[in-house]
């Protein structure tokens, strides 16, 4: 997970954007549009803006001030096959695999037909993104970045990370406002969606301020965020708490809910994977991230060994694999995890938080409860909250392997140095996520579908409201959040400008 993009940086990124007041347009409730998106953000801007290039009459309803969404937060990572971008540099790839590559990645957990029709579209995506301006970082793109790697170089972030997709989307929408084929709601929610007693979708309830309206449309496209900033909501769905409050403010899952009220399906919710390394603020639920420790053996070869909240290892903690690492996490209770150091890998190994002295990670015992020190293993113990028998008898397990030349119980390759030398050193991490799993059930034509796998007739759902898990699998599968999130917002923009709704 790249988190080089700050929330200040993000804030005052948007702050520098324009603010569409609702009072710019209005929707009459008499008018009839033909397509609704519910949602301005990674999946909604491309699918008003290919509905309207195609020649249909849109309506595009945002709850915040401002359009972009979590393109805000998101370092924009994206992946395909076939682009110009491949074409520089020379790299032969093909749609095949792609999908071949992500499904290897997530176990095949992820949804085959919605896989295959990201990597299907994902270059024409990203190529028509750089006919509007749209460039990547030097060296892009690349076989991964955070996660585990693709075996071809398809894998590319914007200079401007997620606002370099913004920047890209922006003016061909603004165009499409002044030439009144969108109509743009911003500061506006949709409260409900109307619907016929044969089921069938026939618009929208907007909430703004102009007051209550119901907006009667041909198609509705729920193409909102997760549910990843309401913990409710996500412990409901995933059956997990929502560890740390790190996503977008937004994501509160007013499209799942939504989705529900109509029927829809909820599915993904098992696919729930947390990513390793979160330090918190304070042990609460949810918790605020103080600081990050990436524990990614591609980035830094780890020194420290990793054990669970009864003080045993449970993790290869150099294997090649960073999913495996976060499998073996999710295994955990609580998903929590303590890093286990000792003198001599503190000062002889890169600190294990970046951008951290080795004398700030010494020293942060003494003020912030999620660090200790102590100078026997057992005494660390103690004060981490953790079993000092079982931490010894592990420690102890580890230097005798090391010490004899035996093998590792876990396959550990890398051992550079036993954990020996006090003083003794742990930090206590938690699982935590940025997105929500579960999402709206779709098709491989993006209807949303009923607990009996009947599409809803004229709603459907793209973004993460259909679930990380529907793309990404139970996995952090490269780009596969916000490559289908464009990918799927230009399908669809232009089949429902088509007719081709079911197709």
């Amino acid at each position: 997970m790249n988190l080089k993009l700050s929330r200040r940086d993000a804030l005052v990124a948007a702050a520098s954007l324009p603010l569409w007041g609702a009072a710019a347009s209005q929707a009459n409730p008499a008018d009839h549009y033909d397509v609704i998106v519910i949602g301005g953000g990674t999946a909604g801007i491309p699918c008003a803006l290919f509905a309207a290039l195609g020649g249909a009459r849109v309506l595009l309803v945002e709850k915040s001030p401002s359009l972009g969404g979590t393109l805000f937060w998101s370092t924009g990572q994206i992946a395909g096959s076939g682009t110009i971008f491949q074409q520089r540099l020379g790299i032969e790839d093909t749609p095949d695999a792609h999908f071949a590559d992500c499904m290897r990645i997530n176990g095949a957990t992820a949804d085959p037909e919605l896989t295959r029709l990201t990597v299907d579209h994902a270059g024409d995506t990203i190529n028509w993104l750089a006919q509007q301006g749209f460039e990547v970082m030097d060296g892009h793109p690349v076989t991964g970045i955070g996660h585990d790697h693709f075996t071809a170089r398809r894998y590319q972030q914007g200079t401007k990370s997620g606002l370099s997709i913004l920047d890209a989307l922006l003016p061909k929408l603004n165009q499409a406002i002044s030439n009144q084929q969108v109509t743009l709601l911003t500061g506006t929610s949709a409260t409900a969606l109307l619907q016929q007693t044969s089921g069938a979708i026939t618009g929208v309830t907007v909430d703004g301020p102009f007051g209550r309206k119901d907006v009667k449309a041909s198609h509705v496209v729920v193409a909102t965020g997760g549910c990843a900033a309401n913990p409710r909501l996500y412990e409901e769905l995933h059956g997990v708490p929502l560890y740390a409050q790190t996503a977008y403010p937004t994501s509160l899952g007013s499209g799942l809910l939504l989705g529900m009220s109509a029927g829809a399906a909820i599915v993904g919710a098992e696919k729930y994977a947390c990513l390793p390394g979160l330090i918190p603020d304070a042990y609460r639920y949810p918790c605020q991230m103080f600081a990050y420790a990436p524990l990614n053996p591609a980035a830094r070869s780890p020194w420290e060994i990793v054990v669970n909240a009864r003080g045993e290892r449970f993790v290869r903690e150099d294997h090649p694999s960073v999913h495996q690492i976060e499998r073996g996490i999710y295994r955990q209770p609580g998903h929590r995890h303590w890093a286990i150091f000792d003198a001599d890998m503190l000062e002889k190994s890169d600190p294990i938080i970046p951008d951290w002295t080795r004398q700030r990670i010494a020293n942060e015992h003494q003020s912030n409860p999620m660090f200790h020190s102590a100078m026997t293993v057992s005494e660390l113990a103690f004060r981490a909250g953790l079993n000092p028998a079982t931490l010894t008898a592990t420690v102890n397990d580890y230097n005798h392997s090391i010490a004899v030349g035996g093998a590792d119980a876990y396959g550990r390759v890398s051992r550079p140095s036993p954990l020996a030398k006090p003083p003794f050193y742990s930090i206590a991490m938690q699982g935590w996520t940025l997105v929500s799993f579960a999402g709206l059930s779709i098709d491989a034509s993006l209807r949303v579908l009923d607990r009996e796998a009947r599409p809803i007739p004229n709603l459907y759902a793209i973004g993460e409201v259909i679930g990380a898990g529907a793309t990404s699998g139970a996995a952090y599968t490269n780009g596969m959040l916000v490559t289908p999130a464009i990918t799927f917002g230009r399908l669809l923009g232009q089949r429902l400008a088509s007719g081709q709704s079911a197709t």
